[in-house]
């Protein structure tokens, strides 16, 4: 009955994300894959940093008139599907439906491996993608790339069915099942058990080798009692199961242990350099008209899931209407971003100096 019960809530759960696995031909198929799960995607993109050494890639205020940005230059966007791309939602509406003075042209993509040739070659001039895959393509680019802001703090949280786990240290003794082994999650989840005088293996056990997909699965069936989950999984799980909860939101964690001025910054949007330096005032302009995308999206989440949905970034506008509180879709610039990207980019290189590129980016990757 055990099995049966499994399967049966796959089954739910698959139909309620269809759209996405339909979309995303990569190993890990879902939407979540844009921040968490970063090896492969790093490994494809140093062969096609390799392959593109040819393309070319200050900080400004804001344009003091709006006409003068309002060129004839089409901006090339690329953003992911998940909370990494749900902040553009609002952008993207606007300049389809001509309420903007921008013009650009967007693409949706499932993963980050789909992305990196276009950023390499300068295909794309802004990209949103995982914080650390910025880090590895400034760094096999030759600093052609600069992270323009911060777009996506913390989304991944420690579920259970019950109430035992409250704090992290309530995690001793237990058994954790989570994804994204040798990736961001694991890193984050070790670091902090590490911190809370918890060790990893010994005194708890955590459990990697299923998709997201199917650790929500195990928690909708019983099966599995805590698990580490990224949104917008947690929502997923959440409508299906009425006892999962989030017990511990590794985002809150994270600054208790590097302080508030540090939080988990997971997600940017990165901007070809020397497009940026052509350009500057269309630069700042789509800038400021992104973060008041953002700003729209956090307040407005009702309308901001339908309009999600229709951009095609997830694949129901309930889903994102819940996802949204707890995803930390924010806009940081990159100089204000650097001290905590600093400590983060410090943190996975300790655990593996290829999640970064191999070595800790220079002042000038922050625009």
């Amino acid at each position: 009955m055990k099995k049966v019960s499994k399967i049966i809530a796959l089954i739910i759960l698959m139909a309620l994300i269809t759209t996405v696995f339909a979309a995303c031909g990569k190993k890990d198929n879902n939407v979540a894959d844009d921040i968490y799960q970063q090896d492969e995607s790093n490994e494809a993109a140093n062969q096609q940093a390799d392959d593109h050494k040819d393309e070319g890639n200050e900080d400004s205020d804001q344009t003091s008139d709006d006409q003068e940005v309002a060129s004839d230059v089409v901006i090339k966007v690329a953003a992911l599907k998940g909370p990494t791309g749900m902040g553009m939602a609002k952008l993207m509406e606007d300049i389809q439906n001509g309420e903007s003075e921008l013009k650009a042209d967007f693409t949706i993509t499932g993963t980050p491996d789909e992305l990196t040739g276009k950023i390499v070659s300068g295909e794309v001039n802004f990209a949103c993608i995982p914080t650390n895959l910025a880090a590895v393509l400034y760094n096999k680019t030759g600093g052609k790339i600069s992270l323009a802001g911060v777009n996506t703090l913390g989304v991944l949280y420690i579920m259970e069915n019950g109430e035992t786990i409250q704090s992290m240290a309530d995690l001793k003794g237990k058994k954790i099942q989570a994804s994204g082994q040798g990736s961001i999650p694991e890193y984050v989840l070790s670091y902090l058990l590490t911190k809370n005088n918890i060790e990893p293996g010994k005194d708890v056990e955590i459990a990697f080798g299923m998709q997201h997909a199917e650790v929500s699965a195990t928690m909708i069936s019983g099966d599995t009692t805590i698990a580490l989950l990224p949104q917008p999984f947690v929502t997923t799980t959440k409508m299906k199961k009425e006892d999962a909860r989030i017990a511990l939101d590794l985002t809150e964690e994270w600054q208790k242990v590097q302080g508030e001025d540090s939080p988990l910054a997971m997600g940017c949007i990165v901007v070809n350099k020397a497009f940026a330096e052509k350009n500057t005032e269309l630069v700042a302009a789509f800038l400021d008209a992104y973060k008041k995308s953002i700003d729209w999206v956090n307040e407005n989440p009702v309308d901001a899931g339908v309009v999600i949905e229709k951009q095609g970034i997830l694949p129901q506008a309930k889903v994102a209407e819940l996802a949204i509180p707890d995803s930390h879709i924010t806009y940081i610039s990159g100089k204000d971003a650097e001290p905590m990207l600093n400590d983060l980019f410090q943190i996975l290189f300790d655990f593996n100096p290829i999640s970064i590129g191999g070595k800790l980016p220079g002042e000038d990757f922050y625009y």
